[in-house]
């Protein structure tokens, strides 16, 4: 029998957009209001989402002002389980000149977002993609007034807007 992959019923599709909700939401709520760093928040969300009642994450959200995003830039449902995706596109594609904004970094490797900030690099820094070289996938970039160069892996998590920033 060919793999089908798996399908949720609506009622599970609603289940599962609750916990990312949670779980992104006390993210936030950790980083802005108790010190975490973005690389430490993960684990520790995890630990959470299952233990706090849902009176709790609504008063988190509503301490936040009900933020789209998380502090890696993923979208946070919203208390109906609206999603708003964001149009992203990996560092790796945008054109050598173009400055661009990071919406979203798509890793949840403490050690690698340690990395990453260490270069200046969060949800809404602009980037200037400056060359690329023709092998290994090597990205030179400014970030801060600061000149870095990144490897293939790195340059597709970082996840930027659609069209060039002005």
């Amino acid at each position: 029998m060919p793999y089908r992959g798996v399908q949720l019923t609506d009622e599970g599709r609603r289940a599962a957009l609750r916990m990312v909700r949670r779980h992104r939401l006390i993210e936030a709520y950790l980083v802005e209001f108790l010190g975490y760093t973005w690389d430490t928040v993960h684990d520790e969300a995890e630990r959470l989402e299952h233990a706090v009642s849902d009176t709790l994450v609504e008063r988190m959200a509503d301490a936040l002002d009900n933020p789209d995003v998380d502090p890696h830039g993923d979208p946070i449902p919203s208390a109906d389980g609206f999603v708003h995706e964001l149009s992203c596109t990996p560092l790796s594609d945008i054109p050598i000149g173009d400055t661009v904004e990071i919406h979203r970094v798509h890793e949840n490797q403490p050690e690698r977002l340690r990395y990453i900030a260490s270069l200046g690099i969060k949800p809404g820094v602009h980037i200037t993609v400056l060359d690329r070289q023709p092998f290994d996938d090597l990205v030179t970039i400014e970030v801060g007034g600061q000149r870095h160069v990144i490897g293939r892996e790195l340059s597709h998590v970082l996840q930027c807007a659609g069209t060039p920033a002005v």
